[in-house]
């Protein structure tokens, strides 16, 4: 009886030690989300179909995967058009994905001349942080004798050909060292989108940190623009097979988002600090939690991390202190090529190997000089270019050139002669519309054609002579792999030129955020708010602060934010408002746009000028009136971009984005994010509906920078050219009524004296 008592006693041990077991098994893992992802050749840089010919049979395009995913199965999509005079079978193209062959693509009979798309497998495993895919097209159109220049040897690459990859998140360690990532990967080409999360109703200081927050991310994305999606006390919902978004979160120990309520997960900080944090509901997910007792050590751990981001490392980091060690100066924004001193090219490559080029059609070497929008170049001696060059010297002297073009506009072409393989060249870019193009010394570009972004070109051009590909005489010759690179020793001057700019302009604040990028850090600006702004209008305030420091390189860590509008009567600064302007400003200022709640005020301009406006408008273009005031009462969304003088402070400009709803907001959101609708936008005020953008100059114009005063006159006179004439017949007639009388008065001393 003992003895079952026993085993009873022990059968039940057993299965409560099986049940306590069962209850402590770990949970099954998060599986990882994973998701499709198309990138087309023109997305990857590709604007236009790539030709691919027998003397240039080879197109590489590179992609990138960011560090944080791996790709579980990639695909390259060909669209692609083979010439119909090609030999079926015989022709075909070689696909490599970083330089491993892949697949080897015969071009059918039924392909010749027609449109053609065609799947190609890439090996997953082989796809890495930088990529290039390479195809090298191999063409026959005869079987005997072939001529590799011939024309019929061409395939038409479509720019709509794809690669596809399945995308899988990786598990990353929350270590700070390899900030900014995963927050801005440079890896990764998509426009950069993160959540902003706030406590509801932020004060000015923290939508401040938050601008800051922001411009410093859209210093890093650049030309993939920057999207931040605000939320009020909560983090973004994240569902499992969804990729990976991650979020920003401003918080102060008083004032802090409603999921951060846990205080024994989210207790209260003793000092600023930054910390990095898995999302709640996915882990594939980081949130990056800024931190500060109160919002002034929330300003000093978001100044942290646009100085000295690259110095955190670990899950949490606790800032000391934050010390400016140089004031900025007036345009000295990183992203602009200085204009005080000779610039070398070295200074203004983008990567490696971009002022060299090889082969037998080398590809055009390209150079990217953005200048500040004021830069004053009106009728001067031109832009001194020194350019250092070296090539493969041709057998004898023929017809290879190298050719010089700026912003698509030809300047000269120089011959590449046989002899030393090291020159160089001293060109002049002049600015003057009404000179002429010497190519050996004065190089001249008209000066409409200077503009914010500039693009240097230089084309190596080498004339080939192959073998007789004639039946009876066939004689190949192998072609000699050309190359040929500008020295960055190379330099462009800008040095001597006054700033100087007609306003208001609302393409240099769309192009490249003038007058605010004046200063890179945006000290002399200051952003006005609404008291209760929303999140669509705080999301706009960072998007067009993140676009300002796209432009400039820099972050806007000197920003000044307030909702009181009697700040800026005391401020001399630039004014940035969003929403709604001010009871009584409206009308002491030619504001051109006033949308208020019974229906949308707008100041029509004569038809005359609205048409010059089509074109680029010329900074001496006379100002006109307002002649019309029109009462419209609809439904849809409108929104408009003024640009005036500031009612407080002569040489300062105010730059408004008013909306009254969140559909006026969303639109303005959406016209900043497209490119082709910001090259639309221009003059004083831009009115914009779904249909698109209408740019008027209306309202006098007034002028900032600095000119001396006699060319300050020149200037502002040569746009009357009659009232020049009349000035010049009268000084013509002053000068003769004086020489007259002095030579009166010479004659009658000489009298007395005699």
């Amino acid at each position: 009886m003992n003895r079952i008592r026993t085993s009873l006693i022990a059968s039940l041990a057993l299965l409560m030690t099986g049940a306590l077991h069962a209850t402590d098994e770990p949970a099954a893992p998060e599986a990882p989300p994973s998701w499709p992802q198309s990138r087309s050749f023109a997305q990857l840089g590709e604007n236009k179909d790539l030709l691919l010919l027998g003397v240039h049979n080879s197109q590489q395009v590179e992609f990138t995967l960011p560090r944080d995913r791996i790709a579980q199965e990639a695909s390259l999509r060909l669209d692609y058009t083979p010439s119909p005079a090609l030999l079926p079978g015989l022709s075909h193209m070689r696909i490599y994905l970083n330089d491993v062959l892949m697949d080897t693509v015969v071009i059918e009979a039924e392909q010749l001349g027609r449109r053609t798309r065609q799947q190609v497998a890439l090996a997953p495993k082989l796809v890495s942080d930088f990529n290039q895919v390479r195809i090298e097209f191999v063409g026959h159109y005869t079987d005997v004798c072939e001529d590799p220049g011939h024309s019929s040897l061409w395939l038409s690459l479509g720019r709509d050909s794809t690669i596809e990859l399945r995308e899988q998140a990786l598990t990353l360690r929350n270590d700070l060292a390899f900030f900014p990532q995963p927050f801005f990967d440079k890896r990764d080409r998509n426009p950069l989108r993160l959540h902003m999360v706030l406590a509801s109703t932020p004060d000015e200081q923290t939508l401040q940190a938050a601008a800051v927050l922001a411009s410093y991310f859209g210093s890093l994305a650049g030309w993939r623009g920057a999207e931040f999606p605000v939320l009020f006390d909560r983090l973004p919902s994240s569902m499992a097979d969804a990729k990976p978004g991650h979020s920003l979160v401003l918080a102060t120990n008083e004032r802090r988002p409603a999921f951060m309520d846990d205080m024994e997960r989210f207790p209260p900080v003793a000092g600023p600090e930054v910390r990095l944090i898995d999302h709640p509901a996915a882990s594939y997910s980081k949130v990056l939690l800024v931190q500060g007792r109160d919002e002034d050590e929330l300003a000093l751990a978001v100044r942290a991390l646009a100085l000295g981001g690259k110095l955190l490392r670990g899950e949490r980091a606790e800032i000391r202190d934050v010390q400016s060690l140089a004031s900025r100066k007036p345009y000295d924004a990183p992203n602009w090529t200085p204009t005080d001193r000779p610039v070398r090219f070295a200074e203004l490559i983008d990567y490696p190997g971009q002022l060299q080029t090889r082969g037998l059609m080398p590809r055009p070497i390209e150079l990217e000089v953005r200048l500040p929008p004021d830069l004053f170049v009106w009728r001067n001696q031109g832009i001194p270019l020194h350019t250092r060059y070296r090539y493969t010297a041709p057998t004898a002297n023929d017809e290879s050139r190298l050719n010089i073009s700026i912003n698509d506009e030809f300047i000269a072409g120089l011959p590449l002669i046989s002899g030393p393989q090291n020159r160089q060249e001293t060109l002049r870019l002049a600015v003057s519309p009404h000179e002429t193009a010497n190519a050996r010394d004065k190089l001249m570009v008209p000066s409409l054609k200077i503009g914010a972004r500039n693009t240097i070109r230089y084309d190596f051009s080498f004339a080939t002579t192959f073998g007789s590909a004639q039946p009876d005489r066939c004689q190949t010759t192998l072609a000699v792999d050309n190359r040929a690179l500008i020295d960055e020793e190379s330099t462009i001057d800008f040095s001597g030129y006054y700033h100087f700019i007609a306003m208001p302009d609302l393409a240099a604040f769309t192009r490249s955020g003038f007058p605010f990028s004046r200063m890179a850090d945006l000290s002399e600006t200051l952003v006005l708010m609404p008291a209760t702004p929303s999140a669509m209008q705080i999301g706009l305030m960072l998007e067009t602060l993140a676009g300002i420091a796209a432009q400039t390189g820099y972050p806007a860590i000197n920003l000044s934010l307030s909702h009181d509008w009697r700040e800026a009567r005391e401020r001399d600064a630039d004014l940035l408002v969003f929403g709604d302007m001010p009871e009584g400003l409206e009308q002491t200022t030619e504001l051109n746009a006033l949308l208020r709640e019974p229906g949308d005020w707008l100041l029509q301009a004569p038809a005359r000028q609205s048409a010059q406006m089509r074109a680029p408008a010329r900074l001496e273009q006379a100002a006109f009136p307002a002649e019309a005031r029109v009462e419209v009462k609809a439904q849809g969304p409108l929104a408009a971009i003024v640009g005036v003088e500031s009612p407080f402070v002569s040489q300062r400009s105010l730059v408004a984005l008013l909306a009254r709803d969140e559909q006026d907001f969303r639109l303005l959101r959406q016209t900043l994010s497209d490119n082709g609708k910001l090259g639309e936008i221009q003059g004083a005020v831009a009115l914009i509906r779904e249909s698109g953008v209408d740019a008027q100059l209306v309202g006098s114009q007034y002028y900032v920078g600095y000119l001396p005063w006699w060319l300050k006159l020149w200037y502002l006179l040569s746009a009357h050219p009659v009232l020049l004439a009349v000035l010049a017949a009268l000084s013509a007639l002053l000068v003769a009524v004086l020489l007259w009388r002095a030579l009166r008065w010479a004659a009658h001393r000489r009298v007395q004296e005699n």
